[in-house]
């Protein structure tokens, strides 16, 4: 599929507006990509509980491990799930909070100028093909949206938050990704 922006939001992607996010601060650029993972509870995928935590929804007695998260106000802009479905919870103008307390070549506060993009997985597992090649395809459109955002503008979690964060770990191949990318941006 080729994905394209209009106003902020990914076509083809199922749309889920979060209520966690704000304004960027005037003036910010866009110039970062940030790839990360999650499952909910950790290691299990499918079901709601990512559309739930990202709306704020999220039932503290559905899973022990609820009970440490409830209460975060988080988000991201894009989640693409181990089947390569598309779910966007924040339009790219806005900032979404994925980061957290992170920094990238000296700048901190990486949710101001950045792209959040969740991978459903696990730090320590392998990523589907089909997501590598629908990350691939978002990517792309971001990059053709956002030109500040080339191929050393794209990081990981862990490398804007080190010591705090893992992800997307060492299951994710960053040289697939990017050979993905490399094919993605011609078609």
């Amino acid at each position: 599929m080729k994905y394209r922006l209009e106003s902020g939001w990914l076509s083809g992607a199922r749309r889920v507006p979060s209520p966690h996010c704000d304004s960027r601060p005037a003036d910010c650029s866009i110039d970062l990509l940030v790839i990360h993972c999650i499952s909910l509870p950790p290691g299990q995928y499918g079901g709601r509980y990512i559309d739930d935590l990202f709306l704020g929804q999220l039932d503290a007695s559905a899973h022990p491990y609820f009970a440490e998260i409830e209460g975060l106000r988080v988000s991201a802009h894009i989640l693409i799930d181990r089947e390569g479905r598309v779910t966007q919870y924040v339009p790219l103008e806005l900032r979404a909070w994925h980061a957290g307390q992170s920094q990238f070549e000296g700048r901190c506060n990486c949710n101001d100028f950045s792209i959040g993009i969740e991978l459903e997985g696990l730090d320590t597992d392998s990523y589907t093909d089909v997501q590598y090649r629908v990350l691939a395809q978002v990517s792309a459109a971001i990059m053709a949206s956002y030109p500040a955002i080339d191929k050393s503008r794209i990081t990981g979690h862990s490398n804007i938050a080190p010591g705090r964060k893992l992800d997307p770990g060492p299951g994710f191949d960053w040289d697939r990704y990017f050979r993905e990318l490399d094919q993605a941006a011609v078609v």
